[in-house]
């Protein structure tokens, strides 16, 4: 069996996606994820019914705190490479269980790291945030800039499990590319994200809530074009480097409810509410890092990507 590919989270939103491009090009494919209950995982199971289907593709079912479920799989399988997508997502629900997070993100992450040294997998790819520069008025957001000052402790887990990357690279020689994803949306969206919820609430009539003003300013990235970064990744050869994978421009909420509304041809309700502790004002990318070094080119506009979600929304609703 040829050298494969680990991918944590690989049934969630992200991991689901780039299953399905290395399946495609023929990689073998482990997948370890838990399907837990922080959202639907009928929607996770659904994510990778396709790929289930495949002979390159493997399965393990488990929690990455858990050393000795991950040692197996270290032990089962020849990896050349592991993709770090397994997290506890979301700013605002950290606040309210800071400790959980840093266990799965915290943890889990360092388990990985150490797995990869005391089995010799060369190369990481660790999945980051764009909420690792927290309240940054150093617009747009370059790789070299501070990002000491998260403001969730969802992004506090981010920046520090960078750290450890950096770490395990500098003491045992390990190759890890850090990417740090600016909003990312597309089919098979996470049901809670903004994209996916504000969708399905102006669908079915209900209230949207607009935490602020609606000014907030957010990278929104196409699935598609996270990806093509997320395997250039995988294929270039760097000691340690992080990159900015957005779409370098920036789109404010009540904008982008406008897309929706028009791609689905309803009236959205609004509900603004007051500002949400951890939320930040703007996000937004600085990718001539990631141009250069990784060749990353985004090619799918706010517009057309909000065209696409909804389209691939209609024909999913009864399933989501």
């Amino acid at each position: 069996m040829d050298a494969s590919i680990l991918v944590t989270g690989g049934a969630g939103f992200i991991g689901s996606h780039l299953v399905d491009h290395l399946l495609q090009r023929g990689e073998e494919v482990v997948v370890v994820d838990d399907f837990n209950d922080y959202y639907s995982p009928r929607i996770k199971w659904r994510n990778i019914s396709s790929a289930l289907q495949k002979p390159n593709f493997h399965l393990e079912q488990g929690d990455i705190r858990d050393f000795p479920f991950l040692e197996r799989v270290f032990r089962r399988y020849k990896l050349r490479c592991v993709v770090h997508l397994a997290a506890r997502a979301g700013v605002r629900p950290s606040v309210e269980d800071p400790v959980l997070y840093e266990e799965v993100n915290g943890l889990g992450t360092t388990n990985l790291l150490e797995l990869c040294r005391r089995y010799g997998v060369p190369k990481f790819v660790y999945g980051s945030s764009s909420s690792v520069y927290g309240f940054s008025n150093q617009v747009p957001f370059s790789e070299d800039q501070c990002s000491d000052r998260p403001a969730s402790p969802y992004a506090a887990t981010k920046r520090a499990n960078e750290l450890m990357c950096h770490t395990y690279h500098h003491l045992f020689g390990l190759k890890v590319v850090c990417l740090r994803f600016f909003t990312v949306y597309g089919p098979r969206q996470r049901p809670e994200m903004a994209i996916h919820k504000f969708t399905r609430l102006i669908d079915r009539g209900e209230e949207i809530p607009i935490y602020g003003d609606g000014s907030a300013k957010r990278d929104y990235t196409y699935i598609d074009d996270i990806i093509q970064g997320v395997l250039a990744a995988i294929d270039k050869d760097f000691d340690y480097e992080i990159f900015n994978l957005g779409e370098a421009r920036v789109t404010d909420l009540l904008t982008l409810i406008k897309l929706i509304e028009e791609n689905l041809g309803k009236k959205a309700r609004l509900k603004f509410l007051p500002f949400q502790p951890g939320d930040v004002p703007i996000t937004y990318a600085d990718i001539s890092k990631a141009k250069r070094l990784l060749g990353y080119n985004p090619q799918v506009p706010i517009e057309e990507g909000i065209r696409r979600f909804v389209a691939w929304y209609k024909k999913e609703a009864p399933y989501l």
